[in-house]
């Protein structure tokens, strides 16, 4: 089984897709990789060989950020934003978008599932 960066790629797919699985690296970065190790991207990740997998860890390690050290970085970026007091950094401690977003009718995926107004009754005459 092919492991990089402590992720296990899927063994029955092609290597350019199994690439994908790793958090910071998707289709365009995967072909780069496979170019540079020189592996074909259309092998299988069970068929590829110690060597070429050997090869396709090393690219990523030389020249990509991937995983935990990408994911901390991002952290720090939104702390950053938080900390200085940031529009930005206010949206994403409110759980709200970011980036101008309309939030009268849509939003749903950054607000959540909605909420009833509990206690809300209609007037009758």
């Amino acid at each position: 089984m092919a492991r990089i960066e402590g992720v296990d790629l899927p063994r029955n797919k092609r290597v350019d897709i199994a690439l994908g699985y790793l958090y910071g690296i998707g289709r365009s970065n995967a072909k780069e990789i496979l170019a540079k190790a020189q592996v074909d991207g259309a092998t299988r990740t069970q068929d590829l060989s110690e060597h070429e997998i050997a090869r396709i860890r090393e690219v990523v390690q030389r020249e990509y950020r991937v995983e935990g050290e990408l994911r901390k970085e991002v952290a720090m970026n939104i702390k950053r934003l938080i900390d200085l007091g940031a529009y930005r950094g206010s949206r994403h401690k409110k759980g709200l978008p970011a980036r101008g977003q309309r939030t009268h009718t849509n939003a749903r995926t950054r607000k959540g599932p909605r909420r009833a107004i509990a206690g809300k009754k209609i007037a009758t005459k």
